[in-house]
């Protein structure tokens, strides 16, 4: 029975220390936080799961949640001028298949609980470089699916991959009840102020039930990057809403029934995009293998983040399987890094296109889903897989040839 050592309790280490361990083999978890402390603590994320993501828990059987949490139906969006404070444009599409959003806070603890049950060993304990070293002696590979702490960082940056080594968005989360439904279907509803920032919400399933995840994205500087001075769960709900009834006035319609989840409903903080190599090299000489978001780290404003973890947890779990009896071998950590790459680099590049001022033809693409129903729908279903952006969201005449394609079909 082969032994393996994961680091990191979230979508990504949670998913795959379950899948193997129901394949037999010989896992040990370890996280900092018990299943207590994160169930009664603060949010974490934002984690809206296509269609696609969710099918990797379905085929673990890990999907316990999928009748209690609201589906998301389809996506929309407003770009504003921001002159004038209106909406340029505006179009929504449904989603072949909906989405998802369980707060981790419910989904991690449980799935904790569920990995002992079947016979996983937990270690609640920090992690750094030492406690690495007598993993990595005692364990045949040793995963780091942490995306957050000191020991994170030890990864070298992956210059050529990363685009940007600052912030792009002051980020905020705020998880309520009481927010008037959008007719008629469920979706994630993007407003795009240029220069200023984006705001979004969908429905999701926290710690009390259903709820609407709101996310503002501010541009830091404007408007929107003004959470330095919140101090409380009851500040953190009235800058909500003031920024809402300030730029947003039909989205603060929808709220003025609103109140936080719970005390631990909200969370507001900062990071840059960043994208590390795969193998961190010990002092020993040994080595740790990163994934998801211990290497690959998205802007949540294409919503990418859980989504990645679990394709992620998906190609490692399948060439740990296909590794057989072989060694983790230095060269089996890259290519198998370099299989979840094939699919993240689109994501990175599409998330980080919308972190810029967009381009023109961008522009013309989302005004176009207004005109064309066709292409609305083309861009809300590609959230499940960004690869089938390119090569038309990236290149100017790409995109006209897109259009006029996609025009072409509706005259047709």
């Amino acid at each position: 029975m082969r032994r393996i050592a994961i680091v990191g309790a979230g979508q990504s280490g949670l998913q795959l220390a379950l899948g193997l361990l129901d394949t037999g083999y010989d896992v040990t978890l370890l996280t900092n936080r018990t299943a207590d402390q994160i169930r009664d603590g603060k949010v974490m994320s934002s984690q809206c799961m296509f269609h696609t993501a969710l099918q990797t828990e379905r085929d673990l059987g890990l999907n316990f949640w999928e009748e209690q949490c609201p589906a998301v139906e389809g996506i929309g969006l407003n770009l504003i001028n921001p002159e004038t404070g209106d909406k340029a444009f505006s179009w929504s599409a449904r989603l072949e298949r909906y989405a998802q959003s369980v707060d981790q806070r419910v989904k991690m603890p449980y799935w904790i609980e569920e990995f002992q049950r079947r016979g996983g060993k937990l270690v609640i304990q920090d992690v750094g470089i030492a406690e690495l070293e007598v993993l990595a002696e005692d364990f045949e590979l040793v995963l780091l699916a942490a995306g957050k702490g000191e020991v994170v960082k030890q990864f070298e940056r992956d210059a050529q991959r990363s685009e940007f080594d600052q912030p792009q968005r002051a980020l905020a989360l705020t998880y309520v009840k009481g927010m008037q439904p959008l007719s008629p279907y469920s979706r994630v509803n993007f407003n795009i102020i240029p220069g200023v920032g984006e705001y979004f919400c969908f429905p999701a399933l926290t710690v009390n039930g259903p709820c609407d995840i709101m996310v503002f994205e501010g541009i830091p500087g404007g408007p929107m990057d003004c959470w330095q001075d919140v101090k409380s769960p009851e500040q953190h709900l009235a800058k909500s809403l003031e920024i809402l009834n300030t730029l947003l006035p039909w989205e603060g319609d929808r709220c003025k029934n609103v109140e936080l989840t719970d005390a631990g409903g909200y969370l507001a903080g900062r990071f840059a995009p960043t994208v590390r190599k795969p193998i961190l090299t010990l002092p020993s000489g040994k080595q740790v293998f990163g994934m998801a978001d211990a290497l690959v780290v998205n802007d949540p404003i294409t919503g990418q983040g859980s989504n990645n973890a679990a394709k992620c947890s998906k190609v490692y779990f399948e060439a740990i399987l296909a590794n057989d009896d072989q060694a983790f071998t230095e060269a089996w950590m890259q290519q198998t890094f370099e299989r979840y790459w094939d699919y993240a680099e689109t994501v990175v590049s599409w998330t980080n296109s919308l972190l810029a001022p967009p381009k023109p033809h961008m522009v013309e693409l989302l005004a176009a889903a207004s005109q064309n129903q066709s292409i609305a729908a083309e861009i809300a279903n590609n959230f499940d897989d960004p690869r089938q952006f390119a090569p038309w969201w990236f290149d100017a005449d790409q995109a006209q040839a897109f259009i006029e394609s996609k025009s072409l079909q509706s005259v047709a």
